[in-house]
């Protein structure tokens, strides 16, 4: 059996700006192919994928080779099987059961969304991204964590540094230094926070883990904090920008959104649309075979969630924003043991409460020119602005 084909010509550039064009012809063409850019072995459909994530003891998410570990300065659980990432992520889970979101972050999150939608000005045209979408998934964020002395703007400067380094796949120097700095300032808040946490407990991430009978170290605290950080943001901050861009540029879609009341299907189409983390790492422990060819111990595959959300064989029109599909097995929030942790959140705040409240404070609102809206990002992706004008 043959290792996958090697290629030479992709560049991260073009998977930053335009990846999609690629994904599809990959898809038809090599499904399995060894990327040198990334030094990754890329899966671009809905089968591989889905093989890969369900598989942890054989693709695992320990992959020495990622630059999320110097991005973190830590090997946080989004890099860990079996017990060791069990036992880390249910440390944090109690700040995210349902429960606890439909008592305390649901309401906390409407009287937030209240507060930013009134700030914004009507009639005026507005960049929804920097005023809307990227302050408040900073703000829920700060709160469920337990860090809301946090301001927005070093939300979201933290977060997109985080970023930045863990997909620094061409390991230059300059986007890790910029990391090291987000991480030194996010550990004297964390070291300034913990007694209060302790002494105070509000039911939050840092308290909920710091107050556990058997706690996790103090460093993996802190890292599990950060990694939640560095996708806490981007998520519901890229898929609420995304499904307002989808739905303002098909507006027939949007009335029958409105009519039917049907925001959870306009959230999840969105996220499969444009998946907000795009591609995840895995190792290979052992040699296997993946789309016939030879994947040895060693290798690092990437399962692009981004192709394999617009896969030919599961879409009829991926490449299109269509909310009422028939079907939307999308694997925007991944599957198996790292199913993400976060997707109860997003599904609540931005499905349930965002949208709506948008569109009946400015039923009008416009797009003006879709073409000034860019999208950015490889490993993460969304539209970086959002001019709207608010009627």
């Amino acid at each position: 059996m043959a290792l996958a084909p090697l290629d030479d010509t992709i560049t991260l550039a073009q998977l930053t700006t335009d990846p999609y064009p690629i994904y599809r012809r990959l898809r038809a063409q090599s499904p399995v192919l060894r990327v040198a850019s990334a030094q990754r072995t890329f899966l671009t459909t809905a089968e591989l994928t889905k093989q890969v994530k369900d598989a942890p003891d054989l693709f695992s998410s320990n992959d020495p080779n990622t630059p999320m570990k110097p991005a973190f300065r830590a090997h946080t659980l989004m890099r860990k099987d079996g017990e060791e990432h069990m036992r880390e992520r249910k440390a944090m889970m109690p700040a995210l059961t349902p429960k606890k979101i439909n008592t305390d972050w649901g309401p906390l999150y409407q009287e937030l969304a209240e507060e930013y939608v009134g700030r914004l000005p009507r009639g005026e045209t507005v960049d929804l991204f920097t005023d809307l979408c990227g302050p408040l998934a900073a703000r829920i964020l700060a709160n469920v964590l337990g860090i809301p002395e946090a301001s927005d703007a070093e939300m979201q400067r933290w977060s997109q540094h985080l970023i930045d380094g863990a997909g620094n796949f061409g390991w230059k120097p300059e986007p890790f230094a910029i990391s090291d700095k987000a991480n030194d300032e996010m550990d004297a808040l964390f070291a300034e926070l913990r007694e209060k946490r302790i002494a105070q407990p509000d039911g939050s991430a840092y308290s909920v883990m710091l107050t556990a009978e058997d706690p996790i170290p103090m460093s993996q605290i802190w890292a599990n904090i950060k990694i939640a950080i560095g996708g806490g943001i981007n998520e519901p901050r890229d898929a609420l920008a995304t499904i307002l861009y989808g739905l303002l540029t098909n507006p027939d879609q949007l009335a029958q959104v409105r009519a039917q009341e049907a925001w959870g299907k306009a959230f999840e189409e969105g996220v499969r649309w444009v998946a907000p983390i795009q591609a995840s790492s895995r190792l290979v422990t052992e040699d296997t075979e993946l789309g016939g060819f030879e994947i040895p111990k060693g290798d690092t595959v990437m399962t692009i969630q981004a192709s394999a959300n617009r896969d030919e064989s599961l879409y009829e029109n991926g490449e299109d924003y269509i909310v009422f599909r028939d079907k939307n097995p999308h694997q925007a929030f991944g599957n198996g043991p790292h199913h993400c942790a976060g997707a109860h959140i997003a599904r609540r705040t931005v499905g349930k409460i965002i949208l709506p409240l948008l569109f009946d404070r400015f039923p009008d609102m416009r797009l003006p020119d879709p073409s000034q809206v860019l999208w950015r990002g490889f490993g993460f992706r969304g539209p970086i602005n959002l001019p709207v004008t608010l009627n």
